[in-house]
């Protein structure tokens, strides 16, 4: 069922246009992208899946390419969830679990539920089977030496059976909240949670807080951290276009078209890219975000070279309903962190999610960061959101800056 109003759609054309198709999408890379880590029979599941979502299928340590230097122990996950792309039946998911090495208090430690930024659609795009980059290594690493057991999902078909429903806000938020009812089955963990994303992670969060109390009343959410939020349900302001520049970007595009085929089966990529991008195209099925960037980099992909003249319009149409948000009406207080120099997902677009999330009664507090970018805003963000969480921990109200003009 589409989350997004006819009304809401419509308004999104115009964002669908310069982010989609021009290189504004939700991104940031959360790995490195260096291919598979671990054993693939870890992610197959060949047994019955039924019954509850969040159980813990299977778990083995995480490689030391793979984990954190903050964490004490740390795991790979297999846990089941309720399929985001139909909303019904279960699948398996992977992710990962990292235990501080702070000592656990009486109640056990709370949890950082952690979604990330854009990897691909591939199986070997999976975060639990690659190095974290540095900036998310360092930005978990603060959080673990806050006290947080930080539970990592890859979302649904990364590592397991995919391709990736990606931007898919439904399937994002059953991922997330289903990690956390799996972690919540090993001892020492505090059904005490926040939400922490980054960009295509930035709107898994605000999706998966206003899905969680209707699918997950049981997981105690006490708010929701986010960085460079996309929001596809207003118009977005003029970005400048130059049709002729080299632009990697253009893999998030075709990322999308990935996804509007699971959606839609009978969706024609040729109504997207030309003939030209094509061979590109099918190779993004499977291709990580470094490789892509670099092979779309060498064949000089343009906007002029790479999409047919109706593109944004053709993708929006499956894309569009499927990525907005339930509500922007959130249960509990939400810290949404702005790059001033942002293009991936321009500060204009965030402030506008800003700005109607307050509208509908949201308890916001939002930051803009003065020429940072939209990787730049994930650590420097820590200042001010990492006393944010601890207010929550603690019981305390939390400022919004919603009634500010």
């Amino acid at each position: 069922m589409p989350f997004a109003s006819s009304r809401s759609n419509r308004r999104s054309a115009a964002y669908l246009s310069s982010t989609i198709l021009l290189a504004a999408a939700a991104l940031g890379a959360g790995c490195a992208g260096t291919g598979p880590q671990a054993p693939g029979s870890f992610y197959s599941w060949s047994e019955p899946l039924s019954g509850t979502p969040g159980k813990l299928l299977r778990q083995a340590p995480l490689e030391a390419a793979a984990s954190l230097p903050e964490a004490g122990e740390q795991i790979r996950v297999l846990y089941s969830s309720t399929d985001g792309v139909s909303g019904s039946g279960v699948v398996p998911v992977s992710g990962a679990i990292f235990f501080p090495k702070t000592l656990r208090p009486a109640g056990g430690w709370p949890i950082v539920a952690w979604a990330h930024g854009t990897t691909g659609v591939g199986d070997a795009c999976a975060p639990s089977r690659n190095a974290r980059s540095s900036r998310d290594r360092d930005y978990l690493n603060a959080w673990l030496r806050e006290g947080f057991v930080v539970v990592a999902t890859d979302y649904q078909g990364l590592g397991t059976p995919g391709p990736h429903p990606y931007l898919h806000t439904r399937a994002q938020a059953y991922s997330t909240l289903d990690a956390v009812r799996a972690a919540l089955t090993l001892p020492g963990v505090a059904n005490q949670v926040v939400l922490v994303g980054q960009s295509q992670g930035g709107g898994a969060v605000f999706g998966s807080a206003g899905i969680a109390p209707g699918y997950a009343p049981d997981v105690k959410l006490l708010g929701s951290v986010a960085t460079g939020t996309p929001y596809l349900g207003v118009d977005a302001p003029d970005v400048p276009r130059d049709l002729d520049r080299v632009s990697p970007q253009i893999a998030y595009a075709m990322y999308a078209t990935v996804t509007a085929r699971l959606v839609r089966p009978d969706f024609d990529p040729a109504g997207v890219f030309l003939p030209a991008a094509m061979p590109a195209l099918q190779a993004s099925a499977e291709a990580c975000v470094g490789p892509m960037f670099r092979r779309l980099t060498q064949e000089a992909r343009t906007a002029r070279n790479s999409y047919q003249p109706d593109a944004a319009k053709r993708l929006r149409g499956v894309v569009g309903p499927v990525t907005g948000y339930p509500t922007l009406k959130l249960a509990q207080p939400v810290f949404m962190g702005i790059g001033e120099k942002d293009v991936d997902v321009p500060a204009a677009i965030q402030q506008a999610l800003v700005r109607d999330a307050c509208k509908a009664g949201s308890r916001v507090q939002a930051h803009v960061y003065p020429g940072l970018d939209h990787s730049g805003t994930v650590n420097a963000s820590l200042k001010d959101s990492l006393p944010f969480v601890r207010d929550l921990l603690a019981g305390k109200s939390v400022a919004t800056t919603c009634s500010q003009p």
